[in-house]
């Protein structure tokens, strides 16, 4: 029976009762708190009197284990918290009680209630010492990498951990990847929680090597590609297109081509452009397993070290164009006039004989009229000027800035400027056309497809030059995807969609999908099937963009690491305040700088690297004497 002054416990705490009324229980905490509670709340232990928590000190028993040896030898009936005090003390009173309630409480040699302790049995006991043993074991270890750890970052590189440290940094690891919002590890050193600081613990402790990338971790982008293999396409009727021309045209270091272009020309004005395209939509249906991976991925990511793939590696033996004699495609038909006004297109499905040829070569054979194919490549380059002539006249938004490849292999990372080859022009035109005739062929059948329309916020006089790019893509607004056409003011055209890469993006995969259902007579997706469908991936596709950018800037940085003091060719875009936006067109790499001199927009001027870094991907440049 609880009484008044009466020692219980509350919560696994001690408390002393104060006062009892009306059936409820005013009891004491440590910290001096009162609570009401009901009699099933807290478990008698001493009926007291005791009035303060000094009277219940906690006593230590060396004799703990000869108890438990005793009732486990005599197995007698379970003892009551009062006969287990006496027999493990010598005496029962509030601070014995106490301490024979948390020795209970503690389960190494004891278990059951307040009204029923029994000792456990010697395979528990010996389990649980072992388990306790390894515990304490791992807290001193934890203790002591904490401190190397401590140690090494006071002196980075003169203390590294040894090896097996990596073992306590696996939180850490976790938290650098994006894997993990917490560190035990990072919180116990008084370390900021974030990616980058987990990252750069890593990096000094020498655990981590500038040569990881956790980038694509953190969009939550899979180390591994896709790998369901896709089946070949079906037998069906195709056009043959064997006896044309076709032309996949990229760069050297691309192992997926996806496009092709032909061209014939008449005698009224007109030109008729067929760009090839992989036909993976063949053989991909639908909520498929593979349309649903792909759906997911939303497009093929390249990073300077790999490349993680929409599709399985099969997909390129079976639908990349120019790999065998003759590729399956499904070819867009686009009659156009002199103007270059889109006046048909025709879609359907093909068998063609594709020419793999890079930029650098297309380039050198339409300057040599002898060559066997110059004359179609001259005539898809002029047809490709006056197509963006045409998008120029109707508003379209031209932007030229620098850009590199950047390779990571082995360690030996490689920044090369992309060289502005005709024939890439020649590609990227064809490749609009394509999206131009598609959109308008689909809103003519009237189902529901995949539109692109893109706003632009023109702000004032804008500069020619870079300074003028730069200042025009800040006022590009995201693309639009929806199932009704609308305007893409950056390409100046009044509908428009991509078609020309579904091996790579997820969005020109669906519009193939529903092209296909419609040229067979299948069942569509609704207007509400392709909005979710499209959202699904183009929210894939952005992590892609975003994993792709950030890697790109990782290995910039691992590149200017071991640069210092190394000078670079910049021109200046913008001032900010006492600062200047500039780009370093070698690296394709924008930053701000201090200038010392009367500067203008396009101004070359000549920067100093002074350090980079890899955790937050930034450099910090400053001017060079003079320049």
């Amino acid at each position: 029976m609880i009484v008044e002054n009466a020692l219980v416990v509350y919560k696994n705490k001690p408390a002393l009762v104060k006062e009892i009324s009306n059936g409820k229980i005013t009891i004491s905490l440590q910290n001096a708190e009162q609570v009401k509670v009901r009699d099933k709340d807290i478990e008698l232990i001493h009926p007291g009197p005791v009035k303060s928590f000094s009277e219940i000190e906690v006593k230590e028993n060396a004799a703990v284990k000869s108890a438990w040896e005793l009732l486990l030898d005599d197995a007698p009936a379970p003892q009551t918290l009062k006969d287990f005090t006496s027999l493990v003390f010598g005496e029962y009173n509030a601070a014995s009680a106490y301490s024979a309630y948390c020795l209970l409480s503690d389960g190494l040699y004891f278990s059951g209630t307040v009204d029923a302790v029994v000792p456990k049995s010697r395979e528990a006991v010996e389990a649980e010492e072992r388990k306790r043993g390894e515990k304490q074991r791992e807290t001193g270890e934890r203790a002591a990498f904490l401190e190397r750890i401590k140690n090494c970052l006071k002196k980075p590189g003169a203390n590294p951990l040894p090896s097996e440290d990596a073992r306590f940094l696996q939180d850490v690891e976790a938290l650098a990847y994006g894997k993990s919002a917490k560190s035990r590890t990072m919180k116990e050193l008084g370390l900021g929680e974030t990616p980058e600081d987990a990252h750069s613990l890593l990096l000094t402790t020498g655990v981590w090597t500038p040569l990881i990338n956790p980038h694509p971790s953190r969009f939550g982008i899979s180390s591994y590609g896709a790998d369901i293999p896709l089946l070949p396409p079906p037998p069906e009727e195709r056009r043959d297109l064997c006896h044309l021309s076709a032309f996949a045209i990229d760069s050297p270091w691309s192992n997926d081509p996806d496009d092709a272009v032909s061209i014939e020309t008449s005698t009224e004005d007109k030109s008729v452009l067929y760009v090839h395209v992989a036909d993976p939509a063949s053989s991909v249906a639908p909520g498929s397993p593979e349309e649903r991976s792909a759906r997911d991925r939303g497009a093929t990511l390249y990073l300077p070290e790999t490349t993680i793939r929409m599709f399985a590696d099969n997909a390129i033996s079976l639908f990349a164009l120019g790999l065998s004699e003759k590729s399956p495609a499904l070819t867009f038909k686009m009659t156009l006039d002199k103007d270059c006004e889109v006046l048909e297109t025709e879609i359907f499905p093909s068998v063609v004989k594709v020419r793999r040829i890079t930029y650098e070569d297309a380039d050198r054979v339409m300057d040599s009229p002898n060559e066997p194919d110059s004359a179609e490549l001259r005539a898809l380059y002029d047809l490709a000027m006056r197509f963006c002539k045409r998008r120029t006249v109707m508003g379209a938004i031209n932007i030229d800035l620098p850009e590199v490849h950047v390779t990571a292999e082995n360690g030996n990372v490689e920044i090369k400027p992309v060289i502005r080859y005709r024939s890439a022009v020649l590609v990227r035109e064809c490749m609009i056309i394509a999206g131009e005739g598609a959109g308008n062929w689909a809103a003519g059948k009237g189902f529901a497809f995949p539109f692109i329309s893109q706003e632009v916020e023109l702000q004032g006089k804008v500069p020619g030059g870079m300074a003028g790019s730069w200042q025009l893509r800040r006022c590009m607004r995201p693309r639009i995807l929806s199932t009704k056409p609308g305007r893409h003011q950056g390409l100046g055209l009044d509908t428009y969609t991509q078609v020309t890469s579904p091996l790579r993006r997820y969005t020109d995969l669906l519009a193939h999908l529903q092209i296909r259902a419609f040229l067979r007579d299948e069942k569509l997706l609704s207007s509400d099937e392709v909005m979710a469908h499209l959202g699904a991936g183009e929210a894939a596709a952005v992590a892609v963009s975003h994993a792709e950018r950030f890697s790109k800037s990782h290995w910039k940085m691992v590149y200017l690491s071991g640069k210092k003091d190394s000078v670079w060719d910049a021109a200046a875009l913008e001032q900010k305040g006492n600062r200047w936006a500039v780009v370093i067109p070698a690296l394709a790499l924008e930053t701000q700088v201090s200038l010392q001199r009367d500067v203008l927009p396009n101004d070359d001027v000549r920067l100093i690297l002074k350090s980079a870094n890899i955790v937050r991907g930034e450099a910090v440049f400053v001017q060079a004497s003079g320049g």
